[in-house]
């Protein structure tokens, strides 16, 4: 388990310890003893010099002279002064930089003590420390470092949650068709039927399972596929009105039979654009037989498509019972059913959203849904000129 701690304030000063500002202290003094001792054995070396050298003393001497006939003071007419002066300066840059040059150290052990706190797990924590230069510069990379790694652990974490999910949702929804499969298959094998209607009934139930099953496979393996980075669109000049008209033919039928008609406006005609039109009829089939299948008292599915400046702005909607509110966000993600049974019977693989929304993201355009007492609509909007766009 681990313990807390103290985090202070962020722009914060490094505040030294009663120890380290012992430290300090005694390095000042201890500096100062050796400039001292220093300081003596450099003026008894350069007196010795000076008695040694009568040419050297002469020079001096008319050095001090000048000195105190332009400064106007007799402090000059001693070597002394100017000796000590000079020393007195030295000695003071030598200790300051000394001073300096510890409290920098102790600095830095405050910023490693910081990130060793951070390394053993503690990724909610920052180096408070406001400190100008390059180290300032370098805490500031530090955390920034960590903001980045602790993004990238949580985007992990989200991956392998999505896995899982992935795999609990497959294995569920394979899980119980096949085993209706090898059930009835089992009373076949074993001859448990009584008549030939009996044995068509188990086998044309056994048929549906495996039909079941196959959706599911081809929905996944086109969800995969369309969320690759690299898939290719195969982008054509088509007449998007031709495309919404056809493909309300083709579900004609099917809605006949619930009583819902479809209904399509379309502006301007023709309505030229690009995208890959393979693609974007999955999008209006998945959008279309979830109106059909979900719009229940519903009499009526109205397809739009209007030009908004280089956009086209798509709407499938129907006037069939209303989707809660906190169910919109989640309608695209993989698996997500409004009802929460998950039943082979009364819905679909839950993947034909994220497959609309995929294919949507493909071409450069974006998609979401809407619901109130009167309409269910979806809406999307594609740019009239594709390229294929790269997944984040």
């Amino acid at each position: 388990m681990k313990h807390t701690r103290h985090i202070p304030e962020k722009n914060t000063r490094i505040v030294l310890t009663s120890k380290e500002k012992s430290e300090l202290i005694v390095e000042g003094f201890i500096t100062i003893i050796l400039l001292l001792l220093l300081n003596i054995a450099i003026i008894v070396i350069l007196g010795q010099v000076i008695s040694y050298h009568q040419s050297l003393g002469e020079m001096i001497y008319r050095i001090k002279m000048i000195m105190t006939q332009t400064f106007n003071n007799r402090a000059f007419a001693s070597w002394s002064t100017p000796s000590f002066l000079i020393l007195g300066i030295i000695d003071t840059i030598i200790l300051y930089w000394r001073l300096i040059r510890r409290y920098n150290q102790m600095q830095l052990r405050h910023i490693i003590s910081e990130l060793h706190y951070i390394a053993s797990g503690h990724y909610d924590h920052r180096i408070p420390f406001e400190i100008n230069g390059d180290v300032g510069r370098v805490i500031d990379s530090i955390n920034g470092l960590v903001d980045s790694t602790v993004d990238a652990i949580e985007e992990e974490r989200k991956i392998e949650k999505s896995k899982d999910e992935l795999i609990t949702n497959v294995s569920h929804d394979i899980r119980t068709p096949l085993t209706s499969i090898i059930g009835y298959l089992g009373l076949i094998e074993e001859r448990q039927f009584h008549s030939n209607e009996e044995l068509l009934h188990y086998t044309h139930t056994a048929y549906l399972k495996a039909k079941q099953m196959k959706v599911l496979v081809d929905d996944l393996f086109e969800y995969t596929k369309v969320r690759q980075p690299s898939t290719p669109l195969n982008s054509i000049t088509f007449d998007m009105e031709q495309l919404i008209e056809q493909i309300a033919v083709d579900f004609e039928l099917a809605a006949s039979k619930k009583n819902i008609k479809i209904e399509v406006l379309v502006s301007p005609s023709p309505f030229m654009m690009e995208g890959d039109s393979e693609k974007l009829v999955r999008v209006f089939d998945n959008l279309i037989s979830n109106a059909i299948k979900y719009g229940k008292g519903g009499k009526k599915i109205v397809i739009s498509a209007e030009k908004i400046g280089s956009e086209a702005l798509i709407i499938v909607k129907n006037d069939g019972p209303s989707i809660p509110k906190k169910s919109l966000d989640q309608l695209f993600d993989r698996f997500y059913r409004v009802e929460e049974s998950r039943s082979q019977e009364t819905g679909g693989t839950g993947l034909g959203l994220a497959i609309a929304q995929s294919i949507v993201t493909l071409h450069g355009g974006y998609i979401y849904a809407n619901s109130d007492k009167e309409w269910t609509s979806f809406v999307f909007h594609l740019p009239l000129k594709t390229k294929n766009y790269q997944k984040d």
